[in-house]
């Protein structure tokens, strides 16, 4: 059966896993589903985050015909994280 079509809009969640050695992670929404990104999704640029932050992203169809995390941005980092450097910040 295929998976069925998510609603439209962004949508809030948390990192569940990240490998910066490959780039990729997954993001479990509100509901516990997940979705798997690449580190070219994080919406900030930094192509890295980490497990445990709370995140708002899009659900878009991937090249594989999978859901996917689209412009995954980081709206609180996980406790105990250092606040992210400077340079990997978006220009006001």
């Amino acid at each position: 059966m295929a998976d069925p079509v998510p609603t439209a809009g962004p949508r809030h969640g948390r990192v569940a896993s990240f490998d910066p050695a490959r780039g990729l992670g997954t993001v479990a929404d509100e509901s516990g589903t997940t979705y798997g990104f690449h580190a070219t999704a994080i919406a900030d640029g930094s192509r890295r985050i980490e497990t445990g932050t709370d995140v708002v992203f899009v659900v878009a169809a991937g090249h594989r015909g999978r859901y996917e995390a689209r412009s995954v941005e980081p709206v609180s980092a996980p406790a105990g994280a250092p606040p992210p450097s400077a340079s990997h910040q978006r220009p006001a």
